[in-house]
């Protein structure tokens, strides 16, 4: 392992204590001083860090790498982002436990997808799938995955469904006896370092159906939630509806109801940070008094929040925005197999209708679709370069003279190639709400999706925006932007043996210059396989960039360019000495 003294830096721990001027002494991938004025060793590289941020690695705390893992090695652009550790198997999807029938395994497969924009091929062919148990799906990773960046997984509710109830899954609640296999499972995946248990009561797929973890009773829920209660350090993850039918405060309520009594950790996401679900939908404060009613009862409830609006980008080559959305004549051309055949729907005169219609009467008020709406997405990635390109549908729309904006995209996108995207402006952020979970001491933030959606850009270099945006317009103190995405979640997770810069933690650091980091425009990268020989393409970004970034005591990121060092290691919650 190399020794390294990284000198004349501004230590910001992780703790949220102000940051002080000293050197860090990392030795065999771990942390052996953290002082003013230390004497460089013969055999030690150093790191100058004048003018720089010596801090804990980031942790990335929501992504789904558990299919892109196994084909980016590199994780881009995470290293250049300062990323040192990322948690997946999150919105209760996960690929272990898998049932030995190949349909459910499939299932499992079609829910990423689907739900994550993941392809599917490369799932099925990159995946080894030589696993079925939750355990042998951790050294299958151990064994063939390397990384520059640390890893974790929930065991997730609707892989536990499948692997024991198969296809059954989607339909009925569990008998008694499915009840005991699922705890079974999860208790030897506990046992094995999976984080928890994610679930998910929000979901439904591009059939409208809902997700097999919604068939879920009352006596399953409570019994899951009694085997994570007996693994300390584990958590109950809940993903629960703040749009489709706003059902999370009754789900709140009754997650807190059935683990009454039980010394449950849980993380339920989320707390909506967007001013129209504030003002429009009124479902933050029913959830805001939740979340002060729970820590007034001493409960070990966590809020999850996204310090940004997702970018919600449409695409028909495989996109949830349409389903999601409840437009289910759009999502026909998504669901159609090649482009001969999206095409094919795109033209046809009776689905034009339809689909007419569907945008007018069928579509949520608040998804990309409804009238005042369409008109302001954004026709930006044309992937044949005919155009036009930079600006509105509702401009173009009005270019060609067609009778609908439903109509002017479908025009746009046989001109411009079924690989064409078009983009919704992101919604505005309830930036008090915001700033008030950040400092909240039972919260998780700096969630992304990363891993997912590569299409939509969902989450690589999103954690930047905490010092790019909000240090920098002087809402955040530099160690509470640090503390927010290090130590406040290194402590959630378990993970006591990093995320906090002292002698004997785990080497996971980054270095930065505050004035050199800046978020960096998307870009096109064909780096995901198509299961068919070739690649197809996913939004990343360059580098923020960081000086360094350092993974158990191994430099994952130079300050130009990721290095080949894979020093990841797959992450298990502790209990804190």
């Amino acid at each position: 392992m190399s020794k390294t003294l990284i000198r004349n830096g501004t230590v910001v721990d992780g703790t949220g204590a102000a940051g002080f001027a000293a050197d860090v002494r990392v030795h065999d991938g771990v942390i052996a001083e953290v002082a003013p004025g230390l004497t460089p060793a013969a055999d030690e590289t150093i790191v100058d860090a004048t003018g720089c941020i010596v801090s804990p690695g980031f942790i990335e705390s929501h992504t789904h790498f558990d299919g892109a893992m196994w084909w980016d090695e590199e994780l881009d652009p995470l290293p250049g982002y300062g990323v040192t550790s990322l948690i997946m198997g999150n919105c209760g999807f996960s690929v272990a436990p898998v049932s030995d029938d190949e349909a459910a395994r499939r299932e499992v497969v079609g829910i990423f997808s689907f739900f994550e924009d993941i392809p599917e091929q490369p799932f099925l062919k990159s995946l080894p799938w030589d696993w079925r148990s939750w355990p042998e799906y951790r050294d299958s990773m151990v064994r063939n995955v390397k990384l520059p960046a640390n890893y974790a997984a929930f065991c997730g509710h609707i892989a536990l469904r499948l692997a024991v109830m198969g296809l059954e899954a989607w339909d009925r609640a569990a008998t008694p006896a499915e009840v005991e296999q699922m705890c079974a499972l999860l208790d030897e995946a506990l046992a094995a370092g999976a984080l928890g248990m994610s679930t998910n009561l929000f979901d439904h797929d591009g059939q409208d159906r809902p997700v097999p973890s919604l068939q879920a009773d009352d006596h399953e829920l409570q019994s899951l939630m009694a085997v994570i209660s007996r693994h300390p350090g584990s958590t109950l993850q809940v993903i629960v509806d703040t749009f489709r039918n706003m059902t999370a405060p009754d789900t709140m309520r009754r997650i807190a109801k059935l683990s009454e009594g039980m010394p449950l950790r849980v993380q339920w996401a989320g707390l909506p940070t967007l001013v129209f679900q504030r003002d429009m939908m009124g479902i933050q404060a029913p959830l805001v008094e939740l979340h002060e009613q729970f820590k007034r009862e001493g409960r070990d409830f966590w809020t999850g929040y996204a310090h940004i609006a997702v970018t919600s980008t449409m695409s028909v080559q495989s996109s949830l925005i349409f389903a999601q959305s409840n437009d289910y004549v759009w999502h026909e051309v998504v669901t159609a197999e090649g482009d001969a055949a999206k095409e094919a729907v795109l033209r046809d005169p009776d689905w034009r209708a339809r689909a007419r219609e569907s945008w007018d009467t069928k579509a949520f008020e608040f998804s990309p679709f409804p009238e005042g709406r369409a008109a302001h997405l954004l026709l930006m990635n044309s992937d044949n370069g005919v155009g036009p390109t930079h600006l509105t549908l509702g401009e173009y729309q009005e270019q060609i003279g067609a009778p609908h904006p439903s109509d002017a995209m479908a025009e746009w996108l046989l001109a411009n190639g079924l690989q064409s995207t078009v983009t919704m402006p992101p919604f505005e952020c309830d930036r008090d709400m915001v700033l008030s979970l950040m400092r909240d001491p039972y919260s998780v933030g700096n969630i992304s999706d990363a891993g997912a959606h590569g299409q939509m850009l969902c989450g690589g270099g999103e954690n930047v925006k905490l010092f790019t945006d909000f240090v920098r317009s002087g809402d955040l103190t530099v160690e509470e932007a640090v503390y927010i995405q290090t130590g406040k979640l290194a402590n959630h997770f378990g993970f006591h043996d990093r995320g906090v810069l002292q002698a004997g933690k785990r080497a996971d650091l980054t270095v930065f210059n505050l004035d050199e980091v800046q978020e960096r425009e998307m870009k096109r990268v064909y780096d995901v396989p198509d299961g068919k020989g070739g690649f197809t393409w996913r939004w990343s970004r360059d580098a923020a960039p960081m000086r360094m970034t350092m993974v158990n005591g191994e430099v994952t990121f130079d300050g130009q360019q990721s290095t080949p060092a894979r020093p990841g290691e797959m992450l298990a919650p502790s209990v804190a000495a």
